[in-house]
């Protein structure tokens, strides 16, 4: 059986070692694209923080530990897929047949639609490249402008202001990471980050990059212009499937897959952030770009490409930040769900926030600010879909009161 993965990172990599303890003769081979070992992505901030070094972001530390397995890591990329003839080009024009195929691309970050976002000097921070070219300029006083204030984008502070770089974040939406978060935990946020000596202008967004005497102008809403001797993109990312164009693979925001990974094309599947299914508690079709939901997809869809029948249970949204020390977390339906209830605690003074969403007898979402004691209770209440009984109308009086809920329900259960 030949299998082959599109893609190295957390759910390629975990997909390939699944595969070859079910089937030791298979013919398994990676696409790995980066030319560099198999790394996480969520790793860059730790790198760039000088938290780990290069070889810290690795998925596997062992350098032998593919060969010993026998996966084929190929450093190319995929540049169609011929599900017809079940074959994958790669960039440098050979084909590759396969039975069985994963996509494990990943996603890709977007960049803004404006003159001068090809420049030298403007970068995501993606890459572990881009880290080397961000580290590269690393001297106190370079001028950083950073569009966007998301998850990526607040993770990284730290990292940026270790180098005593001057930096300046623009929030087009007006709230940061308000993917995550309420706008009254956001506006906290921003507090505490201008607190910490980081410049964020809200509302605001790149209009225009210019080159002047081997710097940038970053022109910005209203005409206000920003020197700059780095700009970082950091507005989002798309799931990578370009590629498939052509394909007769279904695509929407991702590549959709049923519960068993696999796409409409028999024997083609696809895991982590590529992938669109189901989201475990609202029960829509999304993309979460999140390592633990890739590594379970990445799982699940190989052992159905080995004949095993397994599903998963859908994804979960959940982020847990640490934005210079201030540590904020959401999970599930953090907005709200039609005829939901909800409660909230809010401490300015102290940054503490706490915000639950119920629907029904469940909780079904939670975001907070510097609530870090119950991070994994908020998390297995909602996950599990824990029955609160008469705990809901305790939780909606003082939101505080998950872990006693939490126990008193796990009680509940064993009864």
């Amino acid at each position: 059986m030949r299998h082959v993965i599109i893609g190295g990172g957390p759910a390629g990599i975990v997909a390939a070692e699944t595969l070859r303890k079910g089937d030791p003769s298979a013919d398994i081979t990676i696409l790995n694209g980066e030319r560099v070992p198999p790394y996480s992505r969520m790793a860059i901030p730790y790198l760039l923080n000088q938290e780990i070094d290069e070889a810290g972001t690795y998925l596997r530390k062992d350098p032998g530990h593919y060969e010993r397995l026998g996966l084929k890591l190929v450093d190319l990329s995929a540049s169609t897929v011929d599900t017809v003839n079940r074959t994958v080009k790669l960039d440098n024009g050979e084909s590759l047949p396969y039975d069985r195929l994963l996509i494990a691309t990943g996603s890709l970050p977007s960049f803004q639609n404006i003159p001068g976002i090809d420049l030298p000097g403007v970068h995501a921070c993606w890459t572990l490249a881009d880290v080397h070219a961000i580290t590269a300029r690393a001297k106190p006083g370079t001028r950083i402008v950073q569009m966007g204030a998301g998850f990526c984008g607040c993770i990284i502070i730290q990292g940026l202001l270790g180098y005593k770089f001057d930096l300046t974040i623009l929030v087009r939406s007006g709230r940061m990471v308000s993917r995550m978060m309420t706008p009254t935990a956001s506006t906290m946020m921003k507090r505490w980050c201008e607190s910490k000596g980081v410049r964020v202008l809200v509302n605001t967004q790149s209009e225009k990059i210019t080159a002047v005497n081997g710097a940038l102008e970053v022109t910005v809403t209203g005409g206000q212009v920003l020197p700059a001797d780095i700009f970082l993109s950091l507005v989002g990312v798309n799931a990578n499937t370009g590629f498939l164009a052509g394909s007769g693979i279904n695509v929407n925001w991702g590549v959709v897959v049923d519960e068993t990974m696999q796409t409409n094309v028999p024997g083609v599947y696809a895991a982590g952030d590529v992938a669109e299914f189901t989201d475990c508690i609202t029960g829509e079709r999304t993309t979460n770009a999140i390592q633990p939901n890739a590594v379970d997809q990445g799982r699940v869809a190989a052992h159905n490409m080995l004949g095993q029948q397994d599903s998963s249970r859908g994804s979960f949204a959940f982020n847990v930040l640490n934005t210079l020390g201030l540590i904020s977390c959401s999970f599930g339906a953090w907005g709200g769900v039609p005829g939901g209830e909800a409660a909230e605690l809010v401490d300015e003074e102290r940054y503490r926030y706490l915000h639950l969403e119920f629907k029904d007898d469940y909780l079904v979402g939670a975001c907070g600010v510097g609530f870090i004691d119950h991070i994994g209770v908020l998390r297995g209440l909602i996950e599990g879909k824990v029955q609160l009984g008469e705990w809901k109308q305790r939780l909606l009086r003082d939101p505080t009161r998950v872990m006693e809920a939490h126990l008193a329900r796990a009680q509940f259960a064993l009864v």
